[in-house]
């Protein structure tokens, strides 16, 4: 079976019947995505700018990372959640559309950039903040993650305008 046949297939699902033929399905599905993107990206924007020097200077990277964790990790799976549903619903058009490819390569290269910047540093260790090496591997972190969230919420929002 092709790509596009299985995405028919989902499109075929209870939780697709659900989403499209619900009264409130789609409209609570979108809620909460965006929800759980706010809380996601909105307080991982803080490591991320701590990791820049930009904001927090006075704390640790990683106590930043520690009191922000559970909280961004809560509105990713918020959103990882929701957002399967809806792609579950809408298979064959996000299939098909540039801006939902985009927004999956940049939450691929999101998570990749996570892990490299882990196991090159420690990440949420106390002595990731330490050294000129550690610092500017931090940085370099910090900007890519800004630059792919960012290019995750644009180009969800122009799946929005260009899908349905």
């Amino acid at each position: 079976m092709s790509l596009l046949g299985v995405c028919e297939w989902l499109e075929q699902t209870w939780l697709a019947a659900a989403v499209q033929e619900s009264r409130y399905g789609f409209p609570l599905l979108v809620a909460v995505h965006l929800l759980g993107l706010a809380l996601s990206v909105g307080t991982l924007l803080w490591v991320d700018l701590r990791m820049v020097g930009v904001a927090l200077r006075r704390a640790a990277v990683a106590e930043v990372y520690r009191a922000l964790a559970p909280w961004f990790s809560i509105g990713f799976l918020l959103s990882f959640a929701s957002g399967a549903a809806l792609f579950v619903a809408f298979a064959s058009a996000a299939y098909g559309n540039t801006f939902f490819r985009l927004k999956m390569a940049a939450l691929a290269l999101a998570g990749a950039n996570a892990v490299v910047f882990h196991l090159l540093s420690g990440g949420s260790r106390p002595s990731a903040d330490r050294g000129s090496r550690s610092r500017a591997t931090m940085r370099a972190a910090g900007w890519v993650s800004i630059v792919l969230w960012t290019g995750v919420t644009l180009a969800g929002r122009m799946m929005s305008y260009t899908m349905f």
